[in-house]
């Protein structure tokens, strides 16, 4: 349409028109005059626009995408971050149940023996003092530790004591080969001398050739004039092997330590030795023996009250 003077007047009076078609509708509510206009609008013009939003919509879904990925992009990597430290703590959970665990079965093994300890964690091992089975603990002479301590766990003896810095103590464990510690059996009370064989069982050596010993018997420490090394009734091992008995002045036997040398966290040292010798207090309790199952067979008569004879079971004799 060209700019004349006449279309300025005609599309004033289009707005003239809209605004008074606007004001009417407003004030005419449910009942407007043009209700009836607008719902035909409606229906031919609906259509339409749902086909355009239809394929709008995909175009614009896109570029929402676009310029939400970076908000998705930074929610995505907290959620990684969360997630790592969630699994970081439950791993940090299961060490620190692993803990309380061992923390709990020494204190019931210090309580039981009436033993006062004092507790340590292992911060090196052997390999790196000379190959030797010793650990280094977190706590010396500034603690109370002295040499000749016995050193425990929640499973039995670990050691002693073999040197003393002010924060750290070495300790020589009891399957290496230069450690030696009195023994006592559980019930006969039969003594003996038990060496380290590094991860070989411990080798026991009693004192009365014919004692009567069998695999399975248990043995707890004998003790030491004032507690030092050894104090007595910690539990040592359980006999695996028994040497025949060869006519001589002592009887060897071959003992699996109770404790677990290579996988040593959390160790006691005892401080303070008990005021009697607990004896077999400290030892776990015995496995139940699991009962052997039997089978009855039952024979049930013939209705006549005779047995059964060979031809019931191989058919009709010719």
């Amino acid at each position: 349409m060209r700019d004349t003077k006449e279309s300025r007047l005609l599309l004033v009076l289009l707005i003239a028109i809209a605004f008074a078609l606007i004001t009417v509708d407003i004030r005419g509510g449910r009942n407007s005059p043009v209700d009836g206009a607008r719902q035909a609008a409606a229906a031919a013009f609906g259509p339409i626009e749902n086909g355009l939003s239809t394929a709008v919509d995909p175009v614009g879904n896109a570029v929402s995408a676009v310029r939400d990925s970076g908000s998705r992009h930074d929610r995505l990597a907290v959620m990684e971050k969360e997630n790592a430290a969630l699994k970081a703590k439950l791993g940090s959970d299961d060490r620190n149940r692993s803990r309380l665990n061992q923390l709990d079965r020494m204190l019931k093994v210090a309580g039981q023996g009436q033993y006062g300890i004092k507790g340590a964690q292992v911060i090196a091992i052997g390999a790196a003092q000379g190959f030797s089975w010793t650990i280094t603990i977190d706590a010396g002479a500034d603690d109370g530790i002295k040499r000749d301590m016995t050193v425990l766990n929640g499973d039995g003896l670990v050691g002693r004591v073999t040197t003393v810095g002010p924060e750290t103590a070495t300790v020589l464990l009891a399957n290496d080969p230069d450690f030696t510690v009195g023994t006592r059996m559980e019930g006969n009370d039969e003594l003996g001398f038990a060496s380290g064989q590094g991860d070989r069982p411990l080798r026991v050596e009693l004192l009365n050739g014919k004692a009567e010993v069998k695999k399975g018997d248990r043995l707890v420490t004998f003790g030491s004039q004032a507690d030092k090394p050894f104090v007595p009734g910690v539990p040592v091992g359980v006999v695996s092997r028994v040497d025949p008995s060869g006519g001589g002045l002592t009887r060897t036997l071959y003992v699996t330590p109770y404790v677990g040398f290579s996988k040593l966290d959390l160790v006691g040292v005892v401080v303070t030795g008990p005021k009697k010798d607990p004896r077999d207090e400290v030892l776990p309790a015995k496995p139940k023996p699991v009962p052997t199952p039997t089978v009855t067979v039952t024979v049930t008569p013939s209705a006549d009250g005779a047995a059964p004879d060979d031809s019931d079971t191989n058919g009709q004799q010719q």
